[in-house]
C-alpha cells in the first residue's frame, strides 16, 4: 500500500491528509505541537485558526464564496467542520475556533486510514520519510526554523517572508453596551456585530495615538514586508488621517440609535464564539506592543474597560516563490516526491491554505491509483484561479494572494461594474461542474 507522509497539522495538512485517507491511501500525518509550538499558536487541537475566525463572505458573487461552493463539492473536511461550528457573522462564514479545532482533530483521529504522530520534523531528509511514496510539506507560514531551512537548501535559498498580524479578542461583558449598539452594515435588525461609535474628534485623538504608540521592531536581519490584504491597523493609518474611516472603520449603513445618524466613524466587534462571550476586533491586526494596545484601543469609546481574552500579535509567515520553485502539481522542482500545500505555497487564507491542501490531496490519490486522475481546474474557477496563481511569473516579485476574480481570464464580453462579479461567478460555476463531471470514474458498462 502507498504511503504519503504530511507534515503540518494545519487547515491545508488536515484536509490533505483526510481526503487521501479517505480514498485508501495511508497517512502518517506528523504534528509538532504539543512538543513544540510556534510564536502564534497556543492549542493542542489540530487546525487551529490563529488570526481571525472569519472564513470570510458566503456571498456567491466573490471569489471565496465559490471557492466554498467549489470545496463543498469536493467533500471538504474544513467546510463540513466550519459548518459545523458556525457562529452568526452576517453574510460572513465565522467559526467558533475552538469547537472548529475539536471537530478537525476528532475528524482526523477517527480516521483509521492516518496515523498521527506528535512529534517535530526537523528536515526533508529525516529518515522517517525515506519509505514515503510522497511526502507532502504543508507546516504553514510558520514553519519551525529547522525545517525552514531544509526547505530552503531545497528550493536553493529562494525563500520569500512577509509579516502578518493577529487581531486582539475581548471580553463581551467589559464592553459598554451603553455606548456599543448591536446590528451590521445595513442591516440594522441583524445583531451579528457591536459597534463602537466615535464621533470626529474621538477618531481624529485614537488615530494620532495610534501612530505614536509603541510598536514591535522587526528582527534586525529582516525587512517589514506586510500582506497587502492584512495590513496592521497602524500601517493602514500611516497612509493617511481619514485611511481608517474609508476602511475597517467606514461608518457607511451603520446609525447611532442614540442619536440617530450616521457615526463619524465605528470600530467594529465581531463574535468569536457561539456563547456571545468574545468579540473579535475587525480589521485591527497590530504591530503595537501589549501595553500599548491596552492603552491605545481602550481609547475606542466602549472598550474604556476592556478585558482583553487575548492580545495582537505580529509573526513572520515564510512561503516559497511558488512559480521558480514549484511544478504545476506542486511539487518541488529539485526535490521530486515532495510536495507543498497550504500558505507556504504563496496562497494567502484559511480557505484557499484548505483549498491547496485539499486539491493535492486528491491528486496525489489519483497519482497512486487510489481514485480517477485529477487535473488541474480551469482558471474560470476559484480553486483553478487559486492554482494558477502558483505558477504565473509575476511581473515583479512573487507576492501571496487571496483568491479573486482578478486571477480569472478577463469575461469575454464588456459588462457594466455591477454584474461582472455575477459573470465571473457563473462562469466559474460552469467550467467547475464540466471538471467536477470529468474526474467521475467511468462506468465500464457504459464504453462497450
Amino acid at each position: 500500500m502507498s504511503l504519503v507522509v504530511v507534515i503540518g497539522g494545519g487547515l491545508a495538512g488536515c484536509e490533505c491528509a483526510l481526503a487521501l485517507a479517505r480514498r485508501g491511501v495511508a497517512v502518517r500525518l506528523y504534528e509538532m505541537k504539543p512538543q513544540r509550538y510556534s510564536e502564534a499558536h497556543g492549542s493542542p487541537g489540530l487546525a487551529e485558526l490563529v488570526c481571525s475566525n472569519s472564513l470570510r463572505s458566503e456571498e456567491p458573487t466573490t471569489g471565496v464564496g465559490l471557492l466554498k461552493e467549489e470545496m463543498r463539492a469536493l467533500g471538504s473536511a474544513v467546510m463540513a467542520a466550519a459548518e459545523a461550528t458556525r457562529v452568526p457573522a452576517g453574510k460572513a462564514l465565522a467559526v467558533d475556533r475552538e469547537l472548529f479545532s475539536a471537530e478537525i482533530t476528532r475528524a482526523v483521529e477517527a480516521e483509521p486510514g492516518i496515523e498521527l504522530i506528535r512529534r517535530e520534523v526537523l528536515s526533508l531528509d529525516d529518515p522517517e520519510l525515506a519509505e514515503a511514496s510522497a511526502v507532502v510539506l504543508a507546516a504553514g507560514p510558520l514553519a519551525s526554523a529547522p525545517l525552514a531551512e531544509s526547505l530552503a537548501l531545497a528550493v536553493g535559498g529562494k525563500r520569500l517572508y512577509f509579516y502578518d498580524a493577529i487581531a486582539p479578542i475581548v471580553s463581551a461583558d467589559s464592553v459598554d453596551m451603553d455606548v456599543a449598539f448591536l446590528g451590521s452594515r445595513y442591516r440594522p435588525e441583524d445583531h451579528d456585530y457591536l459597534n463602537c461609535p466615535l464621533d470626529e474628534d474621538q477618531y481624529k485623538t485614537f488615530v494620532a495615538a495610534l501612530l505614536a504608540g509603541e510598536k514591535v521592531p522587526p528582527r534586525d536581519f529582516e525587512q517589514a514586508v506586510h500582506f497587502e490584504g492584512c495590513l496592521p491597523v497602524e500601517e493602514m493609518a500611516e497612509r493617511g488621517e481619514m485611511t481608517l474611516a474609508f476602511g475597517p472603520l467606514k461608518p457607511v449603513g451603520l446609525t447611532d440609535p442614540r442619536t440617530g445618524r450616521q457615526p463619524y466613524a465605528v470600530v467594529q466587534l465581531r463574535t468569536e464564539n457561539r456563547e456571545g462571550t468574545a468579540y473579535n476586533l475587525v480589521g485591527f491586526q497590530t504591530k503595537l506592543t501589549y501595553p500599548e494596545q491596552k492603552r491605545v484601543f481602550r481609547m475606542i469609546p466602549g472598550l474604556e474597560r476592556a478585558e482583553f481574552l487575548r492580545l495582537g500579535s505580529i509573526h513572520r509567515n515564510t512561503y516559497v516563490d511558488a512559480p521558480s520553485v514549484l511544478t504545476s502539481e506542486l511539487e518541488l522542482k529539485t526535490r521530486p516526491g515532495v510536495y507543498l500545500a497550504g500558505q507556504i505555497t504563496g496562497v494567502e487564507g484559511y480557505l484557499e491554505s484548505a483549498a491547496c491542501g485539499l486539491w493535492l490531496g486528491l491528486s496525489l490519490a489519483g497519482k497512486l491509483g487510489a481514485g480517477p486522475a485529477v487535473s488541474l481546474p480551469p482558471r474560470e474557477t476559484a480553486l483553478g484561479a487559486l492554482l494558477g496563481h502558483l505558477r504565473t511569473l509575476p511581473a515583479r516579485r512573487f507576492q501571496p494572494s487571496n483568491v479573486n476574480f482578478g486571477l480569472m481570464p478577463p469575461l469575454d464580453r464588456k459588462a457594466k461594474k455591477a454584474v461582472r462579479k455575477e459573470l465571473h461567478a457563473e462562469r466559474g460555476r460552469e467550467s467547475f461542474a464540466v471538471w467536477l463531471r470529468s474526474l467521475e470514474p467511468v462506468d465500464a458498462e457504459e464504453t462497450r
